[in-house]
């Protein structure tokens, strides 16, 4: 994404709006360097969808699922083999 810094932002307002629109994406107005500001497209989301819950059914979590290697873990974190 492109950064502009403020001054060049206020001087080339237009023609950024004008780039951003046309290509689908933003930009950045930074001061030293800093990002203050995205500015997107109206419309433009810039999330991706989630898409939540559909791996449901696809798998089951075991019910001793805290228990599995338990005594395993242990062993790696006293230093046991």
């Amino acid at each position: 994404m492109l950064t502009v810094n403020i001054h060049n932002a206020k001087t080339n307002l237009s023609k950024l709006v004008k780039q951003a629109v046309s290509r689908g994406e933003g930009f950045i107005i930074a001061r030293s360097g800093k990002p203050l500001v995205k500015v997107i497209p109206l419309g433009h989301d810039d999330q991706p969808k989630r898409r939540i819950g559909f791996l449901k059914g696809c798998f089951t979590v075991p019910d001793d699922f805290k228990a599995i290697d338990r005594g395993e873990i242990s062993a790696t974190f006293e230093g046991k083999e």
